[in-house]
């Protein structure tokens, strides 16, 4: 089993593969940019190295952008803690100078990491499991959006999901893709007939389990505003971890 340091200093070193700089950058009091670079095992949500990726731990902000970024960025950030940089009125002005670029600012990205204890959810309803191979023919159903992807990817393969049964229709489903070799990110989906009956939590928090079973360590996201979401991964023993933000 992870434990709570190791699975942070794991984070360190993925996201310094993704913003082409060093893990010991991100508890550094100063902000850092550097050159955006396609570095092997990054997280592919695009084919592209995304124009401009901007992530903090808490406490400085670690960015990475195109070369003709540097000296804009060097000027907009140098005045600033990390962390504020995220904030509207910071926003704002990146949005648009990277809109003079051509370029268009993505969402910003509240992310979780687990505690290493498990949760061993008490499933008061009928559960099925589904392996890689039998998660393709859940693929196209719009009502599990988040649960999976759209189709399947190799970069980012649905590994495992988990799906609250009534009969032989689920209700409610938790999936996990393979974002990289040890982080797998974990989606929700419940009906919304069934929402405020703790099915999302429990399904969570039993893929939780099984992930760190598998070797894997989980990973959630969530928006700004999805308080919803935030309450499930809270009671699934998520803490929030880092921010980021990329141009789509």
């Amino acid at each position: 089993m992870y434990k709570r340091e190791q699975i942070r200093d794991e984070l360190k070193k993925q996201l310094a593969i993704e913003l082409n700089c060093e893990p010991e950058d991100f508890s550094k009091k100063e902000n850092i940019i550097t050159i955006a670079k396609d570095r092997e095992g990054r997280r592919r949500y695009s084919k592209q190295i995304p124009f401009f990726s901007m992530a903090t731990l808490g406490e400085n902000a670690v960015i990475s952008a195109d070369a003709s970024m540097k000296e804009w960025l060097e000027k907009w950030s140098s005045d600033k803690k990390g962390i504020w940089l995220f904030e509207q009125p910071n926003i704002m002005e990146l949005f648009e100078e990277l809109k003079k670029r051509g370029q268009k600012l993505g969402h910003t990205h509240h992310m979780f990491l687990p505690d290493t204890k498990p949760c061993n959810p008490q499933i008061d309803f009928d559960i099925a499991w589904f392996e890689k191979k039998e998660i393709q023919s859940l693929y196209g159903r719009e009502e599990f959006s988040n649960a999976l992807c759209d189709s399947y990817h190799e970069e980012r393969p649905d590994m495992l999901a988990v799906g609250a049964m009534r009969g032989t229709n689920i209700i409610g489903l938790a999936g996990c893709s393979a974002d990289t070799k040890l982080f797998w990110q974990i989606g929700i989906d419940v009906l919304p007939e069934y929402r405020g009956a703790g099915i999302g939590t429990k399904l969570v928090a039993a893929l939780k389990d099984e992930i760190f079973r598998r070797g894997a360590i989980p990973f959630y996201g969530t928006g700004l505003s999805n308080i919803f979401s935030q309450n499930i991964a809270a009671n699934c023993g998520f803490y929030p971890a880092w921010v980021e933000i990329v141009c789509e």
